[in-house]
């Protein structure tokens, strides 16, 4: 066969090849140097070859064969026996691949944790001394005795018992939806950390109860070594925090797996309650601090934004520990929604078929490049699609430049007039359909008195008592955080929400058209006017 033919089977099978060779190997030093002695010996055969019919089932047979030479000079057929169980290194042809007892040992020598695993490795499978272990993984030769001992009555346990698997690796719990609360760092929020089903199990195996790597792999049912490299990656990424003892916790907030009817009920009363009088006593002053002209749908937007930031919370408690700190510079709190179910089904609520109160925000976002900054909440108001991730800090420099007159139709701009048509900032004959006010984003939020203590005294009491309710269906060393975050954000964009339907209720706002909600709760600052 030609050399050039040669080449591109080889290439074309390697990585079949080297599953192959890790499918029979213990190690991935085993399987490189397998791999290697099958890529050899095919591509030697090859070479030699005239005509092939069946190239795959011709390069399996060289693969068994080499495979089979390979187990009868390098390694002793008899196998390893471990407290009188034996266990071939290799398959050997003549051991049943149904047989309990090996496939049990080979299944706990598994769980163990890695250093003992490649103590057991060394010692029974390469027949390594004491010494050269010690020396390999600069360790004392007494902590390499202590470990072999330690597996052996791991090993005994093991095979003498069911070995027990956790709720998680029977039942593994889904995400319904998850958030953050920060700066999700170039890889996003905790959606690219915990999207892959595994990781997310791994890290609720410790949130209700520390857990070590073994028992973490025990909680989910999936050997240690397949998830070792998951729990570093979830580590150094801040989703999993290390304690004394070697165990593991989180403070990702998980949604309990049982809730109140009737708290959610008083939650939703009290805010209700909370936004009438705002909405009553609070925005007239609001309103007041705006200057005479601006447009009603500034005001509802500065309404919303004074309501969300300035009429919370403010409780001193330090929550940086529950900050994820990620290594592509994330920093954000972390939130995630699970599968729940009521624990009073029974209690038939007051206030059903409410609106929706989510909101994506607020989004702040700041230029380097001109004098431009945005804030905005994505809600049922607005029009507005993608939420954060589609809220782009160019979307408000691209917008800065057509201001200026510095984006003409030509082909040099199409794509940043495509994007603003995209977002509807400009219609398609050029009109300017966004909200930009002339000024420092600061300076207009500073007009606006701050909420008289004494309404924030009327209802303060009743949060706190809420919170603190809220906090008994979390986890010990959530509950700080959960007590603290309720308090401050009791408020937020929710009452803002209820506030506003006040407002449109009650006529002191008109109600949006179908082109004022494109840009509703959404203002940008600049040094010009449109």
């Amino acid at each position: 066969m030609e050399k050039e033919k040669a080449d591109r089977i080889i290439t074309e099978y390697f990585k079949k090849l080297y599953g192959f060779a890790v499918r029979k190997s213990y190690s991935y030093d085993e399987a490189e140097e397998l791999c290697a002695e099958i890529v050899l010996q095919v591509y030697q055969t090859l070479l030699k070859a005239e005509d092939i019919v069946n190239t795959e089932g011709y390069i399996w047979r060289i693969c068994e064969h080499t495979y089979a030479k390979y187990v009868s000079t390098k390694k002793q057929r008899a196998g390893v026996s471990i407290d009188e169980v034996v266990i071939p290194y290799y398959d050997e042809p003549e051991v049943d691949e149904d047989d309990t007892e090996i496939h049990r040992l080979r299944r706990e020598i598994t769980f163990m944790s890695a250093t003992r695993r490649r103590i057991v490795f060394l010692f029974y499978y390469r027949k390594r001394s004491i010494a050269s272990i010690s020396a390999e993984l600069a360790i004392s030769e007494g902590t390499v005795k202590w470990h072999l001992n330690k597996a052996r009555a791991e090993l005994k346990e093991g095979i003498s018992m069911e070995r027990k698997i956790g709720m998680l690796g029977l039942h593994p719990i889904e995400a319904t939806s998850m958030g953050h609360s920060g700066n999700p760092g170039k890889n996003g929020g905790p959606e690219y950390y915990l999207g892959d089903k595994i990781n997310l199990n791994i890290v609720y195996s410790v949130y209700n109860t520390p857990r070590s790597k073994e028992e973490i792999a025990e909680e989910i049912g999936v050997s240690l070594v397949y998830i070792e490299d998951k729990i570093h990656f979830l580590e150094e990424n801040g989703f999993l925090v290390q304690m004394k003892g070697g165990k593991y916790t989180t403070y990702v907030k998980f949604s309990p797996q049982k809730y109140s009817v009737e708290l959610e009920e008083k939650q939703t009363r009290l805010q209700l309650m909370i936004a009438e009088k705002l909405a009553k006593e609070y925005v007239p002053q609001v309103r007041t601090a705006l200057a005479e002209g601006n447009r009603e749908l500034f005001e509802a937007a500065v309404v919303f934004h004074t309501i969300a930031t300035k009429c919370g919370f403010d409780m001193d408690k330090d929550l940086s520990k529950y900050v994820i700190r990620t290594m592509d510079g994330g920093s954000f709190f972390a939130n995630v929604n699970i599968h729940s179910e009521a624990s009073d089904p029974e209690y038939i609520p007051v206030y059903r078929n409410l609106p929706c109160y989510n909101c994506c925000g607020g989004m702040y976002r700041v230029s380097e490049k001109y004098p431009v900054s945005s804030w905005s909440v994505d809600s049922r108001f607005s029009t507005r699609v993608g939420t954060w991730k589609n809220n782009l800090l160019t979307d408000y420099e691209y917008m800065y430049e057509y201001l200026r007159g510095e984006l003409p139709e030509n082909a040099a701009n199409a794509e940043k007039l495509s994007r603003l048509r995209e977002r509807k900032y400009i219609s398609d004959d050029g009109k300017v359909n966004i909200m930009v006010v002339k000024g420092r984003m600061e300076d207009v939020f500073e007009k606006v008195p701050e909420l008289d203590p004494a309404i924030r005294d009327t209802f303060g009491k009743e949060v706190v008592e809420y919170a603190m309710m809220t906090a008994k269906e979390y986890p010990p060393q959530m509950q700080d955080f959960i007590v603290t975050s309720t308090v401050n954000s009791f408020i937020g964009n929710v009452v803002a929400m209820m506030v506003m339907d006040i407002l449109y209720a009650n006529a002191t706002f008109k109600l949006l058209t179908e082109t004022e909600k494109t840009t509703t709760n959404l203002l940008m600052f600049c040094d010009i006017l449109p």
